[in-house]
């Protein structure tokens, strides 16, 4: 009794991914990946699924880069796909309701140079000008807190700006940075 319950199952089972292989009703569908983002120094926002049906959907990714766009010129970049990815693995695990404050989204060659003139510490060929990088902070959670949290995912890199109260993340290399 005990094979014949087992091969049943093993036929159900086969039966319902064939199903599902030529049904897409029957499939399942993963869940659909949102973000929201408030721009801290434009005052624009953003709340939306950016992936859903298992494809991202391209007017959700033209308003994220309207809302992550160079502040001071006004230029707009397409935004890495793998760092929505990677602030949607954050977000969630922060389990909070709060949208990711931006501090700094894409950032123009000419903004980067300007602040590279101002001595502030910004790379020549930062990520931020390839829209892979973003400033960040969320509303009730500690800077230190959100650090850790992508420290742990090593999905890019960190850097940690304490005194400003913002963290970086990118998709680059696996790196890690700390300003005083």
């Amino acid at each position: 009794m005990t094979d014949l319950t087992r091969r049943s199952l093993l036929a159900l089972g086969a039966g319902a991914a064939a199903l599902a292989s030529t049904n897409p009703a029957f499939a399942l569908t993963p869940a659909p990946r949102a973000l929201s983002f408030h721009n801290l120094h434009t005052g624009e926002s953003f709340k939306g699924a950016y992936w859903e049906n298992g494809q991202y959907v391209p007017d959700s990714l033209v308003e994220i880069r309207k809302v992550l766009r160079d502040f001071r010129t006004g230029d707009e970049h397409m935004i890495d796909t793998k760092l929505l990815d990677l602030l949607t693995a954050m977000h969630r695990r922060l389990d909070t309701s709060e949208p990711f404050q931006v501090i700094s989204g894409y950032r123009s060659p000419k903004s980067n140079a300007m602040l590279r003139e101002k001595g502030s510490g910004v790379a020549t060929h930062s990520y931020h000008m390839r829209g892979m990088a973003i400033d960040i902070r969320v509303a009730g959670r500690r800077t230190s807190s959100i650090q850790r949290l992508a420290l742990g995912l090593q999905r890019g890199g960190v850097g940690y700006y304490p005194a400003s109260d913002f963290v970086h993340v990118d998709v680059g290399p696996v790196r890690t940075w700390k300003t005083v």
